[in-house]
């Protein structure tokens, strides 16, 4: 049941902290954070696991991933002494699609991507979501145009789950100083030019005056480059 504008009135003054805080209460065990890793995420993370917020987080394991996105996850746990749940794609899906069209079909055509993203994250996804009232993520409005005219609280139809984004007003200036400020750990590939980082073969660095998400699914239109894990 949609009840957005209910809670974006809820949480009227409120700090990102002491909204996180009110949510874990309102909804006891049925607040998920999704975390990739990335600097957003690592704010956010630090939110919750420094004031031990009965927040469940978790991240999806595509087999994908960069051996620099593994290091700071291994930092993470260290830091705050903590765990993060790993949610893996279905083995038959995965095996029946790299058998039948190879580890790199991504790259042949938008529908190929499309259905790696969807074994890979989408199904993972609403696993991790099942159950659950409230899913906490790291956008920013500003990292694409799409996402300009979205509220903190939104309810997302496909998942039939209200939305959180804390840190939705933030620019990347001050999630940068956050990060400094609270000595926390972040991807070193954001120090080689990598704004957003998801799989290894679908990501790039990003030259000087390009786009945010230009360095996701380069090969493709900008109109194209979603995976479909914030789509609704």
């Amino acid at each position: 049941m949609n009840r957005s504008e209910e809670i974006l009135k809820e949480i009227k003054g409120f700090g990102i902290e002491q909204s996180l805080e009110y949510f874990a209460s309102q909804f006891p065990e049925q607040v998920v954070f999704s975390t990739s890793f990335g600097w957003e995420d690592q704010v956010i993370s630090h939110m919750i696991f420094s004031n031990k917020l009965p927040i469940k987080v978790f991240t999806l394991e595509t087999g994908r991933l960069f051996p620099e996105t593994y290091y700071v996850w291994n930092r993470t746990l260290e830091k705050y002494a903590t765990h993060i749940h790993a949610f893996y794609p279905d083995t038959e899906a995965v095996e029946k699609m790299v058998s039948t069209k190879g580890p790199s079909s991504f790259y042949d055509s938008v529908e190929n991507r499309k259905e790696c993203c969807g074994i890979r994250k989408v199904e993972p996804l609403k696993r991790a979501l099942a159950g659950n009232s409230l899913w906490i993520t790291g956008i920013r409005a500003e990292q694409s145009m799409n996402r300009e005219h979205m509220l903190s609280v939104e309810w997302d139809e496909a998942n039939q789950i209200h939305k959180f984004h804390p840190i939705f007003d933030w620019t990347l200036d001050q999630v940068k100083e956050y990060i400094k400020e609270h000595n926390i750990p972040y991807n070193p590939l954001h120090d080689k030019g990598f704004p957003s980082i998801g799989c290894a073969p679908c990501t790039r660095a990003v030259k000087e005056g390009e786009d945010f998400r230009a360095g996701r699914w380069w090969w493709e239109d900008q109109s194209k480059k979603e995976c479909g894990l914030h789509s609704s």
